[in-house]
């Protein structure tokens, strides 16, 4: 059974940094890429960023130079280290795996989900 478990998140003053993490627990043969969605109240879940197996990283706009998605295979994780955080990155975070369909920012085209890590950024 494939878990996907997120933690890190909390309430953060604007300009401050999180990190997520998302251990992954069983099996995913069959994925080659993991990625961060968010979720407001309200709205669709967004994509945030994706990382594959070859280590080849891609980033939303609204995060790109701030956010760096990286995993450490030694401890089946995937991080997402958050920096410059504004009050718009309030969300739900997810993580999640796939097998890098097309597009990739489609939340749909992933396979295993974590049950989320809320991040509050404070004004």
């Amino acid at each position: 059974q494939v878990q996907l478990i997120e933690s890190g998140g909390g309430l953060v003053q604007a300009g401050g940094s999180l990190r997520l993490s998302c251990l992954v627990s069983g099996s995913i043969f069959g994925t080659n890429a993991m990625g961060w969605f968010c979720q407001a109240p309200g709205k669709d879940r967004e994509f945030v960023a994706r990382i594959r197996w070859s280590r080849s990283s891609d980033y939303a706009d609204f995060v790109q130079g701030r956010f760096t998605i990286f995993r450490d295979d030694g401890k089946n994780t995937l991080y997402l280290r958050m920096n410059n955080l504004k009050p718009e990155d309030t969300a739900v975070y997810y993580c999640a795996a796939g097998q890098s369909r097309i597009p990739h920012t489609d939340f749909r085209n992933y396979d295993y989900w974590g049950q989320g890590t809320q991040v509050t950024v404070s004004s």
